[in-house]
């Protein structure tokens, strides 16, 4: 699958973009274990052209990382274009525009995919930064913002006359947020649209590898992109890489072996920020795992409660000691 000249291969994997997930730390574990390619957290096209510095932060890539996408939000034609232009001075790889968010905060204010109940501003604000940048520009959207406006096929017809490169389609409205199981009967009808002749990444609901074979069997898509699944299970990527390489499903992890990755992921969050704020950017991670072992609880509570590295560590230890075959 090529994004405009980057090759990524036959049926790559991308790490999705997640606010407060998907930073340096976590992209660069996900890339060593066989995510094909990465995107930032949500950039805010305001605070970027503020120069708020938790923003400006955002736009750091690692050579290691690569290839890397940069995603804005935001509903101001003017400011996504001023955005894109400055995103594209930090070297991405690809420039994505967010219009698929479903947070309140983002989506009833006119960005995101609040911006699927004003499509023509979507496909201006769209234009504007594809004649703005020299990079790639992708889209990452939904399949409409309800039931009653499934928007995406004539939207991903749109959205490639304006000059996109790629388009990613989460298979959920705005109005379902995260809940209920993604359909991904329209993302196959977008990719199996004649008249489209760019990649068709889909997203939603890959949890293993033999969802992702069945995914692409299915409908035919150009890539897949994991999100959700992928919290607290950076290894999904080796996992699903493996599967559709060989048809072989990989062992899975022993507890040993999940808790030396989280180690490492803890080591590499504190690393990018500080001790502080690096363990709880683990957190959200260490919430995730070794929920169905037996009598787990206690050392649980303790893993999410620590506040130093060592000791986190420790725990971690304390689980492997207990749990190991």
């Amino acid at each position: 699958m090529k994004i405009g000249s980057l090759d990524l291969g036959k049926h790559p994997l991308l790490l999705a973009p997640m606010e407060s997930v998907t930073d340096p730390s976590f992209r660069s574990l996900c890339k060593d274990l066989g995510a094909d390619m990465m995107y930032t957290e949500f950039v805010s096209a305001k605070a970027l052209v503020r120069k708020v510095n938790r923003t400006v932060r955002k736009l750091e890539i690692a050579e290691k990382e690569r290839p890397v996408g940069i995603q804005l939000y935001g509903g101001d034609v003017d400011l996504m274009r001023e955005a894109a232009i400055m995103a594209e001075e930090a070297n991405p790889e690809v420039i994505d525009i967010n219009f698929g968010c479903p947070v309140k905060k983002i989506a009833t204010k006119g960005s995101g995919s609040g911006l699927l109940r004003d499509i023509p501003t979507l496909l201006e604000i769209t234009k504007s930064i594809v004649d703005a940048v020299n990079v790639p520009v992708t889209v990452k959207t939904r399949l409409g913002w309800d039931d009653n406006s499934l928007v995406i096929e004539t939207l991903a017809e749109q959205l490639q006359d304006m000059g996109i490169a790629a388009l990613t389609i989460h298979g959920r409205t705005r109005e379902q947020m995260y809940s209920g199981k993604a359909d991904w009967t329209l993302i196959g009808k977008v990719k199996n649209n004649p008249r489209m002749h760019i990649p068709i990444i889909g997203n939603g609901d890959i949890t293993g590898p033999e969802k992702a074979r069945e995914l692409i069997d299915r409908y035919g898509v150009d890539a897949l992109m994991i999100g959700r699944p992928a919290i607290g299970k950076p290894w999904i990527f080796k996992e699903v890489k493996h599967y559709l390489n060989t048809g072989e499903l990989l062992p899975p992890l022993s507890v040993p072996q999940q808790a030396e990755l989280l180690k490492e992921l803890v080591r590499r969050s504190v690393d990018y920020i500080d001790e502080k704020a690096g363990i709880l950017h683990a957190r959200r991670h260490l919430a995730k795992v070794f929920t169905d072992l037996p009598d787990i609880r206690e050392l649980r509570i303790k893993l999410l409660t620590r506040k130093h590295v060592p000791e986190v560590l420790a725990v971690l230890d304390e689980i492997v000691e207990r749990y190991s075959d």
